[in-house]
């Protein structure tokens, strides 16, 4: 495998190309730095996207990438593709940014050629004469070039190439996607399976080097984008495991070429949570940009990390019967919609009409979008749910534009705490129905487990800066040193802690062991329900640590420390940190510690 070098941009987004096989290409864009405030880039470690050049005549490009990486990209194409050589591009997504970039390449190549799935050609034609609003409308903009030729692809589809080499083209479609599609190289076994098995980070290197060094990366992906919808997910993946893949190399991130198998058992394990949950969230919506979509995940995610499960449906894509059936089966109902001209998109008007109908008085709603300058189509829903006797679950979410990192962190708590108030409601019908007790309080061995004992801390945390700064805090008590070389603790998370987010492989965090006698101040500050997005220190008089995390001056000491490793353990994670300082703040005082009578609460 050979490479040329990165080409330099002013952002640090630069592009390699990577030769995988003769006549075939890997164009990888890399940008070190977080490339967007979408959730799944919340780990902030850059990413890299991955297309794909079969040489010949016409040349054949699979994934390109989004207007992000434009000018790299452009710059890396002609030097493979002459401008007068006809073009084939195969979308295995189509959204809006990808539309922009497809027209500048249209520019530079006029003999383009375009393939997509049938709901993908549907989304180009939209999109294709949409411009994005703008923060300065009265802009003077260039006319938009017509649409060029476009091939469907409705059903799997062989796609010849240069020298009697053959693509295979499945449509993949998803609530999140509908216009997916995976292209699939049987001369070299190359699966290039876009948005499914990707992982946001930047590397280099075409192929991770083992399994573990991108677990925690994929996975978090999988909890953004994929566990809302984890029944068309897993049989996206039947589909795929049929065929004879050697290795995968996703849209987004390091290729996987040697534990593609376990990757796969993973996104199957991984599903498992979701589908047994005796608990659903309906979530209709649809998105113009895509910033209705970015909400959606949000919601989506915080929904699902307490355990709910979420079924996520495009209303553009969804069939009336697929509505309301998903409508009449499940515990509550959220809507979501951009405002175009001053209305909600007709797909959204009708679902409106569809929950109307079919929906049940009993189960909350929520309302959630994004607008340009007005707002009407939140107005339309909010104002029609009221009028037809639904409670609402939240607030409308209103946001103009893009939504920002504070903006998605109060979506995902949105989400968490509606998910708790239906776990709530089902646990008070399950004592009302089974007399009020619960049996695996009363076990022996869950007594016993209550007896072991911890310190009371409360663990803080603050990541970014400025106005896109996050913080949380929780009170732990699940706490215990788990090295001396290096020094190192344990403390166990629960997944639906608003905190969790922040506490993923480099995050740093500060824990704060409280002093017996003086811990019922800092339990009441936080151990109370916080409105989502709320400032958790709102109030309090800080310190900071080395590397800027809260410290609480009436603790009896902290430590600084960097998360190294997770571990999934049911309904919590277990975080091991690394300790990087410390202090005491009373060298005189005593721990305090958690008593608790069982081990089926804290």
């Amino acid at each position: 495998m050979t490479s040329t070098p990165p080409a330099p941009s002013s952002d640090d987004r630069s592009m390699l190309a990577l030769a995988l096989d003769s006549g075939l290409t890997c164009l990888r864009g890399l940008s070190p730095r977080r490339l967007r405030f979408e959730v799944e880039y919340g780990l902030e470690r850059g990413t890299c996207h991955n297309s794909f050049l079969f040489a010949g005549s016409p040349a054949v490009l699979v994934h390109p990438p989004g207007e992000a990486f434009a000018a790299p990209f452009l710059e890396a194409l002609q030097q493979l593709v002459p401008q007068d050589q006809a073009l084939r591009v195969v979308l295995g997504d189509v959204n809006p940014n990808r539309v922009a970039l497809l027209q500048r390449l249209l520019a530079g190549w006029p003999q383009l050629q375009l393939v997509a799935s049938n709901a993908g050609a549907k989304l180009l034609q939209e999109l294709w004469g949409r411009r994005k609003p703008s923060p300065t409308p009265e802009a003077e903009t260039s006319p938009i070039p017509a649409l060029p030729p476009l091939q469907v692809v409705k059903t799997e589809e062989l796609l010849p190439l240069a020298a009697g080499r053959f693509l295979r083209l499945l449509p993949v479609p998803t609530p999140r996607w509908p216009g997916g599609l995976v292209a699939f190289d049987d001369q070299s076994g190359l699966l290039m399976s876009g948005r499914f098995f990707a992982a946001h980070l930047c590397t280099n290197s075409y192929a991770e080097s083992h399994r573990s060094a991108t677990e925690e990366d994929r996975r978090y992906y999988y909890d953004c984008l994929m566990a809302p919808m984890a029944n068309q997910v897993e049989a996206v993946v039947d589909r795929l495991e049929e065929l004879p893949i050697r290795n995968i190399a996703p849209g987004h991130g390091p290729a996987i070429s040697e534990s593609w198998r376990s990757l796969l058992s993973d996104y199957r394990r991984w599903g498992e949570g979701q589908q047994k949950a005796s608990l659903a969230v309906t979530l209709l919506y649809a998105s113009a940009y895509g910033n209705t979509a970015a909400i959606a995940d949000a919601i989506a995610q915080g929904i699902a990390r307490a355990g709910v499960r979420v079924n996520s449906l495009n209303c553009e894509f969804s069939s009336n019967e697929t509505l309301l059936e998903a409508i009449r089966h499940c515990d509550a109902v959220l809507i979501g919609s951009p405002t175009l001209g001053g209305h909600a998109p007709t797909p959204i008007v009708s679902a409106l009409g569809s929950l109307l109908a079919a929906g049940d008085r009993q189960k909350p709603v929520g309302v959630f979008g994004s607008f340009g300058w007005s707002g009407e189509a939140l107005d339309l829903l909010e104002g029609k749910l009221t009028d037809g006797g639904f409670t609402m679950a939240f607030a409308p979410i209103r946001v103009k534009f893009s939504p920002d990192a504070p903006t998605l962190k109060r979506c995902e708590e949105t989400g968490t705490a509606l998910a708790r108030q239906l776990q709530q409601q089902q646990q008070r019908q399950q004592k009302r129905s089974g007399g009020g007790l619960n049996e695996s309080r009363s076990d022996p061995a869950v007594l016993a487990l209550g007896r072991v004992i911890g310190s009371l801390c409360v663990l803080t945390a603050r990541k970014g800066s400025g106005e896109n700064a996050l913080s949380g805090a929780m009170v732990a008590s699940w706490v215990s040193q788990a090295s001396f070389q290096p020094p190192g603790f344990s403390v166990a998370v629960a997944r639906d802690r608003a905190v969790e987010a922040l506490l993923h492989g480099g995050d740093c965090f500060a824990l704060n062991v409280l002093a017996a006698g003086k811990e019922l101040g800092p339990m009441k500050q936080f151990l109370q329900r916080f409105p989502p997005g709320s400032d958790r220190f709102a109030g309090l008089e800080l310190e900071l640590s080395p590397g800027g995390q809260p410290l609480l001056p009436d603790a009896l000491a902290w430590l600084e420390a960097t998360v190294v490793q997770r571990m999934e353990c049911g309904d919590h994670w277990l975080i091991y940190a690394q300790v990087n300082a410390g202090g005491l703040w009373d060298e005189s005082g005593q721990t305090a510690v958690h008593h608790r009578r069982s081990g089926a609460f804290y």
